[in-house]
C-alpha cells in the first residue's frame, strides 16, 4: 500500500445504554443518514423483547449481545486460484469483521421476515439468534459447514 493506512475513528456510544457496539449497529441499520430514526427502531426492537423474553432474567440488551455472539462466524471461504482452478480456502477472520458480519446478517434477515415493522422483525430475529435459530444464525452455521467441507484445501492458505 502506497498510503498510510487510515486511523479508526472513534465511536460515541449510544445515549440510552452508553454502548459502543450499540452504536456501531444503529450505523449499519440507518439508510440515508436517517440516525435518528435508526434509533428508534433499534430501541423499539429491544423493547418487543423485553416483552418477548419469558423468564429469562437477562435484560433486552444482553438478550441483543447473546444473538449477536452466536450469529458471529469464526472462519469463513475465500476463493484462492492454484494451477488453473479455484479452491475454497477456510480462513479465520479478524475480531471487528467477525462483529460486523453479525450485524450486517442480523440487519439482512430483519429485512426479509414477513412481520409488520421493521422493529418487530428486527426483534423477532434477535430473539431467534438469541436461541441459536432463525436465518442469521443458520447462515453462520452454513458458513461453518463451508469451512469444515473445504478443511482439505487448508495447506494453501495465501
Amino acid at each position: 500500500m502506497r498510503k498510510t493506512k487510515a486511523k479508526k475513528r472513534p465511536l460515541l456510544p449510544d445515549p440510552k445504554f452508553n454502548d459502543q457496539l450499540v452504536t456501531r449497529f444503529v450505523n449499519n441499520l440507518m439508510l440515508d443518514g436517517k440516525k435518528s430514526i435508526a434509533f428508534k427502531i433499534f430501541y423499539d426492537a429491544l423493547d418487543i423483547v423485553e416483552t418477548k423474553k419469558g423468564e429469562t432474567e437477562k435484560t433486552a440488551l444482553e438478550i441483543w449481545k447473546d444473538a449477536l455472539t452466536n450469529v458471529m462466524p469464526h472462519v469463513e471461504v475465500r476463493s484462492r486460484r492454484v494451477g488453473g482452478a479455484n479452491f475454497q480456502i477456510p480462513m479465520p477472520i479478524r475480531a471487528d469483521r467477525k462483529i460486523s458480519m453479525a450485524m450486517k446478517w442480523l440487519i439482512l434477515y430483519s429485512k426479509k421476515r414477513n412481520d409488520k415493522s421493521m422493529a418487530l422483525k428486527l426483534a423477532n430475529e434477535v430473539v431467534a439468534a438469541s436461541r441459536e435459530e432463525g436465518a442469521a444464525y443458520k447462515k453462520k452455521s452454513d458458513t461453518h459447514k463451508m469451512a469444515e467441507a473445504n478443511k482439505a484445501f487448508s495447506h494453501f492458505k495465501f
